[in-house]
């Protein structure tokens, strides 16, 4: 109280001096005040392992402190007189040092120690879940109270780096092998204090759709029955459409003609979606039925099923079983297979199939290659087999990007013979329909060279003995080229054509006769030829050799004539003409084609027209040879008057399921013709792209 008292008597002093109206200067006194004493700190330390501590100085005789942090901090901070000052600290122990000042600049200095001590995290929360895509891979999350940051082990090596995180944030981890791992999630205080957690985790390789053999971890189980035996092997037929590593292979012994085997799945399939089931197989022979059958895990009563028949042998094909009329209120998680039911097994070569890649699809196996083969068409399973050395892959037509090919390496070294099957062993999907008077298939080939040999043969692929095989030779280099090969005129020393033999099967032979030098060949559109003189799309006019008939009806009338106006985008020689007389409103004429139009990749018609007047209408009509009834047609309005134009009909929408082999124009339908120039019509260049 010293200070006090020393303040209350100069107060004292200065009162009476002042009532006395006299002026004293000497200040000696304050000179010779004390320095300050009894210096103390008052700590607060906050609770939340933040470190930050409030620091209140306290000392008789002070006005004023510097107060250093004894940490890296050297300057000090200036605090007055029952004020504090705030400084965050880590966990330590810290001489906080304090230099009070008087009211003449005396000071005095004093240390306090302070320790600063962080609490244990609390309510430590670890989640640890199995990644939904990957079932190796865990994501980790924590949260807690009073903690800094996380650090994760996730106990599968020795030694282990921890991972940090904190609060907010997912790691992961992917485990190589399945077990189960204690998983330890350790929560800092930013100090020594720490709280950890542990959970064991089990990662599992389920078995579920697709079904692909190939995981080293995955634990197969097969529940064989009444002769069916299945084990998962070294793919020993690598090749085609499967050359994975691994695949399931069923012997059906002796035991019942149900013989199979049960494979459990790790949780129901979904067939929500999907509901086609797809699986490659690899059979002894065609013809022989594969069952899938899939059951409720503890109601064998609760099933569906579906049987297919291999259409290949000794090759690999994919098989698909529509399951679209499911009850899908119902739960199914066993995969049944069972081959050749109603036929008992002997254990032998015959009854040994191969199968891999069993999967859920919203769509059926590509179809079966067959005529004509573009390489275009979307669903259609162009794989080409390969003999001799030969070497085909998919390609791009040289001249034309968006016109998809096969590309033929005839490796050096190749046997003289090496050649390409077109498809599979399995062949065409129908007969080839070739016969004494109709004997001409074409393919379109780009040739390194004039003057190469290329063959063509068909055979019966369920008996080889069966075949016709005839020679063609390049007469152009590096440019396409169509070569028309005839089977009325069989290569030398081979058999003739047999109308009586179905051939479903080709190959095709490059530089034949000769060993592989490493010629390249492009080729396309495999297709059966038609007479040079018959009536084909597109409709040009040109040929002098061709037969034009048209067949008039109802006033319609269609001639061949030279082009009476070349000009614009038709400068041709010959085009035909309509001229619409009096009879009936639909009078028109049709021309018969030698063959069904093909609508597989190509739906769009175009025409160029020259018109008197315009929006003259044109109806384009395409009919099957022989029923009326079976029709597509579109009508579309000239723009232009005495100009040529092209016209297009958009046939996208036509049944391709059905057959049409006429073309039909009838112009300005509704309107009966009166036979004058203001009803003739000139047309041109019929196609379809």
């Amino acid at each position: 109280m010293k200070i006090i008292k020393n303040i209350l008597s100069i107060a004292i002093v200065l009162l009476t001096l002042t009532g006395c109206k006299k002026e004293y200067t000497d200040t000696s006194f304050v000179d010779a005040a004390l320095a300050p004493d009894k210096l103390t700190a008052l700590f607060t330390i906050t609770q939340d392992n933040t470190g930050l501590v409030t620091i209140t100085p306290n000392g008789e005789g002070a006005v004023s402190y510097d107060v250093y942090f004894g940490d890296a901090t050297t300057t000090p901070v200036k605090v007055a007189a029952g004020k504090s000052t705030q400084h965050t600290y880590p966990e330590g122990i810290y001489n906080v040092k304090l230099v009070a000042y008087n009211l003449t600049g005396k000071t005095t200095e004093a240390t306090q120690k302070l320790t600063v001590s962080f609490k244990a995290p609390e309510n430590v929360e670890a989640k640890i879940d199995i990644d939904l895509v990957n079932n190796f891979k865990i994501n980790v999350a924590a949260k807690a109270n009073y903690e800094t940051f996380f650090k994760v082990y996730f106990g599968d090596v020795s030694n282990e780096v921890p991972v940090s995180f904190v609060e907010g944030q997912s790691v992961s981890h992917t485990y190589t092998k399945v077990g189960t791992y204690t998983v330890k999630v350790v929560a800092l205080s930013g100090g020594a204090a720490t709280t950890e957690v542990t959970k064991s985790i089990t990662i599992v390789d389920p078995v579920l759709l697709p079904l692909t053999f190939e995981s080293a971890t995955l634990k197969y189980t097969f529940n064989n029955f009444d002769g069916g035996q299945i084990t998962v092997i070294d793919n020993p037929q690598s090749g085609g459409i499967n050359t994975s590593a691994k695949v399931g292979k069923m012997v059906k012994s002796a035991g019942q003609p149900w013989g199979g085997s049960v494979i459990p799945l790790s949780a129901p399939i979904d067939f929500s979606t999907n509901k086609i089931v797809r699986m490659k197989v690899y059979s002894p022979r065609v013809g022989a039925k594969v069952l899938l059958k899939v059951e409720n895990a503890a109601d064998g009563n609760i099933n569906f099923e579906k049987e297919v028949s291999t259409t290949m042998a000794n090759a690999w094909e994919e098989l698909g079983f529509d399951f679209s009329t499911i009850n899908t209120s119902k739960t199914y998680q066993n995969v049944v297979l069972i081959f050749d039911l109603g036929t008992m097994g002997d254990g032998s070569a015959n009854f040994t199939f191969l199968f891999d890649d069993i999967k859920l699809s919203n769509t059926m196996p590509s179809t079966q290659i067959d005529l004509p083969v573009t390489f275009d068409a979307t669903g259609v399973n162009y794989s080409v087999t390969d003999f001799g050395n030969n070497q085909t892959i998919d390609g791009v037509d040289p001249t034309d990007a968006n016109n998809k090919v096969k590309v033929t390496t005839k490796l050096s070294g190749a046997e003289t013979w090496a050649g390409t099957t077109i498809g599979t062993a399995a062949g065409f999907a129908k007969a080839i329909p070739i016969s004494a008077s109709s004997s001409l298939m074409s393919v379109r080939v780009y040739s390194p060279a004039a003057g190469l040999k290329i063959k063509l043969k068909v055979e019966d692929h369920n008996d080889n003995t069966k075949s016709v095989e005839t020679d063609v030779f390049t007469t152009a280099a590096n440019a396409w080229e169509t070569l028309v090969f005839d089977f009325n005129s069989p290569s030398a020393g081979t058999a003739a054509m047999n109308s009586a033999f179905t051939y479903d099967k080709a190959s095709i032979f490059f530089d034949f006769g000769n060993a592989g030098t490493g010629k390249v060949f492009y080729w396309d559109d495999v297709m059966i030829a038609v007479n040079p003189n018959a009536v084909i799309l597109p409709l040009t006019f040109e040929s002098a050799t061709v037969g034009y008939t048209f067949n008039d009806f109802d006033g319609g009338n269609s001639t061949v004539v030279n082009n009476p106006n070349k000009s614009g985008i038709n400068n041709s020689n010959k085009v035909g003409k309509m001229i619409k007389n009096a009879g009936q409103v639909w009078g028109g004429s049709w021309i018969g084609l030698a063959n069904p139009i093909d609508f597989s990749t190509k739906k769009t018609f175009k025409v160029k027209i020259f018109s008197p007047r315009v929006g003259a209408k044109l109806l384009l009509k395409v009919e099957n040879q022989t029923d009326g009834n079976i029709f597509y047609d579109k009508e579309v309005a000239t723009t232009t008057a005495n100009a040529w134009e092209e016209l297009t009909f958009d046939f996208s929408a036509i049944n391709t399921s059905k057959s049409y082999q006429k073309i039909v124009l009838i112009f300005d339908l509704g309107t009966a013709g009166d036979g004058s120039a203001n009803f003739t019509y000139l047309f041109d260049d019929i196609t379809l792209n």
